[in-house]
C-alpha cells in the first residue's frame, strides 16, 4: 500500500545517541509531505485529465467507426445503384432492339404488301389497257365495215320520202 502524506507526518523515528538533528529531519519531512501531497494532487489531476482524454478518444474512435461504416454503406449503395442502372440500361437496350426488330419487320411486311398491290395494279392496268384496246379496235373495225355505207344510203333514202 502506498504511503500517504499522513503516514509521513505521523512517522516517528527511534532516538539514538549520535542520531540526526531532530529539527532538521522534521523540516525535511515537512518538505517531503508538501512535495508528496503536490505529487498526489498532480497525479489525481493527470488521472482526471487522462480519463477525460480517454473519453474523448473513445468518442472519436466511435465517430471514426461510424464514419467508416457509413462510407462502406455508401459505397455499397453506390455499387448497387450502379449495378441496377447497368441492368436497367441493358433491359432498355434489349427492349429497344426488340421494338426496332418489330418495326423493321412491320415495315418489311408493309413494303411487301405495297409491292404486291403495285404489281396487282400494274396487272389490272395492263388488262384494262388490253381490253380497252380490244374494244377500240373492235369499234374501229365496225366503223370500217361496208355495212355503214348502206346504212347511210338508207338514211338518205328515208329522208327523201
Amino acid at each position: 500500500m502506498p504511503l500517504t502524506p499522513l503516514d509521513i507526518h505521523n512517522k516517528e523515528f527511534a532516538r539514538r545517541i549520535r542520531g540526526y538533528d531532530e529539527d532538521e529531519v522534521n523540516e525535511f519531512l515537512d518538505q517531503v509531505i508538501k512535495d508528496y501531497e503536490g505529487v498526489i494532487r498532480e497525479n489525481k489531476e493527470l488521472q482526471n485529465q487522462m480519463f477525460t482524454l480517454q473519453e474523448r478518444l473513445d468518442h472519436f474512435i466511435n465517430i471514426e467507426d461510424s464514419l467508416s461504416k457509413t462510407i462502406i454503406v455508401a459505397q455499397e449503395a453506390a455499387d448497387d445503384v450502379k449495378s441496377n442502372a447497368k441492368k436497367e440500361s441493358q433491359l432498355i437496350i434489349k427492349e429497344s432492339e426488340k421494338n426496332a426488330d418489330r418495326i423493321i419487320n412491320e415495315a418489311l411486311s408493309k413494303s411487301r404488301k405495297i409491292s404486291m398491290e403495285i404489281e396487282e395494279l400494274k396487272k389490272q392496268a395492263s388488262i384494262y389497257r388490253t381490253r380497252f384496246r380490244s374494244l377500240v379496235e373492235a369499234q374501229l373495225e365496225l366503223l370500217s365495215m361496208d355495212g355503214w355505207e348502206t346504212l347511210e344510203s338508207r338514211e338518205e333514202a328515208k329522208e327523201v320520202y
